[in-house]
């Protein structure tokens, strides 16, 4: 699948000449647009030369590559999925209710700000929580609308918020 790595890479500046083409030629054959490939291989080195990990411990750089490469595709196509959700709701929104193009942007970066927040949640505890804080349903009624008995739904807020703390904390 890959091929023999050389050896470790001593420089940042050797990892990105060595591997942009072909990280940026994998996006580019997954996404299907030169343009979004590049902003992504730029990310990924972004977020491997702020990393801890010092570029000499990587001993197979493309897979390296590919593995934040892969989290960064996977973020983006959530957060496009996130922006699509979002523009078809304000859709139904009467005119005069629809916010300004301010207040849009503010509110699809408090949602996507919340999205990346809950992300590692459970499915069934993000959802607990989100019914809980956006919709404001009681205990009682997340439990009828999951499926569950309340207790369940205790666990699941209290894991919601443990992981927010956490969050907070990093």
């Amino acid at each position: 699948m890959f091929e023999a790595a050389p050896p470790p890479t001593q420089s940042f500046p050797d990892l990105y000449r060595e591997h942009r083409g072909w990280l940026e030629g994998w996006l580019r054959r997954r996404m299907g647009n030169a343009w979004d490939a590049a902003d992504l291989s730029q990310d990924t080195f972004l977020r491997v030369m702020a990393s801890a990990q010092p570029l000499t411990d990587i001993r197979e750089p493309r897979a390296y590559l590919l593995t934040v490469g892969k989290r960064l595709l996977s973020n983006l196509h959530q957060r496009r999925s996130l922006e699509k959700a979002y523009l078809e709701a304000l859709v139904h929104l009467p005119e005069q209710h629809a916010p300004s193009p301010e207040q849009r942007w503010l509110l699809l970066e408090t949602l996507q700000a919340l999205d990346q927040l809950l992300d590692g949640l459970k499915p069934v505890v993000r959802k607990a929580f989100l019914l809980s804080q956006l919709e404001g349903l009681s205990y009682a009624e997340i439990a009828s609308r999951l499926g569950v008995c309340e207790r369940s739904v205790k666990r699941y807020m209290a894991q919601a918020y443990e992981h927010c703390l956490l969050a907070e904390l990093q």
